[in-house]
């Protein structure tokens, strides 16, 4: 039960911390206030926010390369379901295409989900050292946005740390 509670704690931080960076870029390139960031229940989005004097709810996703990546950068393993989908991104693209592959994996798999809110926004972070925001804005024409997804907007943080900015994916 306690690694169980450690690694819904460690989640819990992770998703904070990528909403923080997502919401800090935003502010700074629409001049828009988005404020006061609290975790939400399952069946929900991971967060939500205020913005516009409404509720946005923002659900977080984090872009990895590999296996070994995630793991380290994680300090854990993974379920076996996500190692099996890295294993297959690393072992089915070139380097070049695998940004764009891990997008739309991660795109198709959010789409499926079904939230009980008005609003909301999938947020990615990114957390591949190779890959950059001038890449990420690059796929924009290329990325395969799933026609029946709940997301009025879709963003990703550039890197990890969150220093380059953020780019719209969806609607672009």
């Amino acid at each position: 039960m306690q690694d169980f509670a450690n690694s819904e704690q460690e989640k819990i931080a992770l998703e904070h911390q990528a909403a923080k960076l997502f919401m800090r870029w935003y502010e700074h390139d629409t001049n828009k206030p988005i404020r006061h960031l609290w975790h939400n229940q399952p069946s929900k989005p991971d967060v939500s926010c205020r913005f516009e004097g409404q509720r946005l709810d923002l659900e977080i996703a984090h872009l990895y390369g590999s296996e070994q990546e995630a793991m380290a950068i994680l300090g854990r393993d993974l379920s076996e379901q996500t190692r099996a989908e890295l294993r297959e991104l690393v072992l089915s693209s070139e380097p070049d295409q695998r940004l764009l592959r891990a997008l739309n994996r991660i795109l198709l798999n959010k789409s499926l989900k079904q939230y009980k809110t008005k609003r909301v926004w999938l947020i990615i972070r990114n957390a591949h050292p190779a890959w950059d925001k001038t890449q990420i804005a690059a796929l924009q024409g290329c990325i395969d946005v799933p026609q029946n997804h709940p997301f009025e907007q879709i963003w990703i943080v550039g890197d990890w740390q969150g220093k380059t900015g953020i780019v719209q994916l969806y609607p672009n």
